[in-house]
């Protein structure tokens, strides 16, 4: 996932669920400009940061294997 579209889920969920920057801000114990930063792509986000995030906008965080992945290539 790019940095892009982080921002825009992220900036999405929060106004599905009428949440401001600053109260997602305080919730998730993240400074404002770090949830600015995040949602206008400036910065790429800690995984700490990115779970509190997504834990008070009530999403989860997955990690799945690319079923296209070819390891070892040069055997």
């Amino acid at each position: 996932m790019h940095l892009e579209e982080l921002g825009r889920i992220l900036k999405n969920r929060r106004e599905l669920l009428n949440i401001t920057q600053s109260d997602l801000a305080e919730l998730s114990d993240t400074g404002l400009r770090t949830i600015k930063a995040i949602e206008n792509c400036k910065v790429n986000p800690t995984l700490d940061t990115l779970s509190k995030i997504i834990v008070v906008l009530g999403m989860e965080l997955r990690l799945e294997v690319k079923t296209n992945l070819r390891l070892n290539e040069n055997r």
